[in-house]
């Protein structure tokens, strides 16, 4: 039994093959999350004891926490690196080799001794085994989200490629869980000794699934129809390279921005803000969060159904808006104080402004642009503007809410974040049904 082509001329690819790009690609992502939410989580908990143990608490953690910002410094080099070979010698190769790194840079954190045990060459160690993980993660979702949308039937692109999104709750969601379980069974001291490592040894049986899994996939049938297939004349590659003037490229960064922007706010700042500024139990943002995510196993399938349905642009503009839209009435609902409404509305912004645009994110930053380029533009476009969103958010809205003593700060940002998008969306085309067999961006 096979799908339906994607565009004329292209390779088929069974249903089986399809549902093993679809598994790779889910199993990929969530590895990627996984492993960062699960050395976050151990930054802000016990790498301060463990491998900074002779500075202040204060310092330490500082320390700790700034070996996890490196891990997104490699992932822009890696984005870069993979990418470009990701376009020269095929997805498949590529994306084997980045989550052998991922995975056994994340298992190999779990084995490094101590500082009372090497000294100053634990912390050492530790950072470069978060580069080495970085260095690989930075190429993974954009390689997996390239790899379903040239493989998914044009029909269907939107739906199976948002698949790459539910990676990121799962892994999100598994490491979380983790943690969870481990400071309920173990005691402080059992999590310092030894409790620590159990997390990222596991991630070694995620490695194997994940090698198995992608050893035995086939490569894109877009990137063998263009390289293989049907080679392309010298003078139409030529003409291709000519057309990219980077205008795909920011619009993408646009796209992105409004999406990791709105994460960096809703999943990270507003859990603490709502602990510290509104008196209200660190449990309650962090359950909504969860509650949230959870949620969005079934918000991100449904937007990929809808991009189908309507194209991408409709869809984008939509939720851009509609997230504009609620940011005043969510931020003073949550500032109300009320744990049931801080929880719903915390969920339906999570739905909406970022799970929801990332399912629609997936299929058509990839579809704007050419085959040449596709991995190594969509891998950098999705580093710096997550990078920049991110990184640079919470810090603007922590000043800011400090300064003003009021959460609208946190709801302008939110609404400037999103037009960001909606103007991007504004100005990008519809890509829907596009041939992504074509060297050139869409516009």
């Amino acid at each position: 039994m096979t799908d339906s082509t994607q565009t004329a001329g292209v390779a088929r690819r069974s249903t089986r093959e399809l549902s093993k790009a679809a598994v790779s690609g889910w199993l990929g992502t969530a590895m990627e999350f996984m492993d960062f939410q699960l050395y976050s989580l151990a930054a802000a908990i016990v790498f301060n004891k463990i491998f900074f143990p002779d500075v202040s608490p204060a310092i330490g953690l500082i320390a700790a926490m700034a070996t996890y910002g490196v891990g997104y410094v490699a992932r822009l080099v890696g984005a870069f690196y993979f990418g470009r070979m990701g376009d020269r010698i095929g997805r498949k190769k590529v994306l084997f080799l980045t989550i052998v790194i991922m995975g056994a840079s994340t298992t190999l954190i779990g084995v490094l001794p101590p500082y009372q045990t090497i000294g100053i060459a634990a912390p050492i160690l530790l950072v470069v085994l978060r580069l080495i993980q970085g260095f690989g993660a930075g190429a993974e979702i954009a390689g997996a989200t390239v790899m379903l949308v040239e493989y998914a039937p044009v029909k269907r692109r939107g739906l199976i490629s948002s698949l790459v999104s539910l990676g990121t709750n799962s892994g999100t969601l598994a490491a979380s869980g983790l943690w969870a379980v481990l400071l309920v069974v173990l005691s402080e001291e059992q999590v310092i000794a030894w409790g620590w490592r159990i997390p990222f040894l596991l991630s070694f049986v995620l490695l194997l699934f994940g090698v198995w899994m992608r050893s035995n996939l086939k490569e894109s049938p877009v990137f063998e129809e263009r390289e293989d297939s049907a080679p392309v004349a010298a003078g139409a590659i030529e003409t291709g390279l000519q057309q990219r003037k980077g205008r795909a490229f920011l619009l993408s960064l646009g796209l992105r921005f409004g999406q990791a922007g709105n994460s960096g706010l809703v999943q990270t700042f507003l859990v603490g803000y709502i602990a510290s500024s509104l008196a209200v139990s660190r449990s309650v943002p962090t359950n909504a969060i969860v509650y949230g995510s959870l949620l969005g196993f079934a918000t991100i399938p449904l937007v990929g159904m809808l991009g189908d349905r309507f194209g991408r642009r409709p869809v984008y503009l939509a939720l851009s808006l509609l997230t504009a839209i609620i940011a005043v009435p969510m931020m003073a609902t949550i500032a109300g104080g009320n744990e049931v409404m801080l929880t719903i509305a915390m969920i339906l912004g999570l739905n909406i402004g970022v799970l929801g645009l990332f399912a629609v994110e997936s299929v058509t930053m990839a579809e704007l642009f050419g085959s040449r380029t596709r991995f190594t533009q969509l891998a950098v476009a999705k580093e710096i503007g997550g990078t920049l969103a991110t990184a640079v958010g919470p810090v603007v809205a922590a000043s800011l809410t400090a300064w003003t003593q009021h959460w609208w700060p946190i709801a302008a940002m939110l609404v400037v974040y999103s037009l960001i998008t909606f103007v991007s969306t504004w100005l990008a085309p519809e890509t829907r049904g596009r041939d992504l067999v074509r060297l050139e961006d869409a516009l």
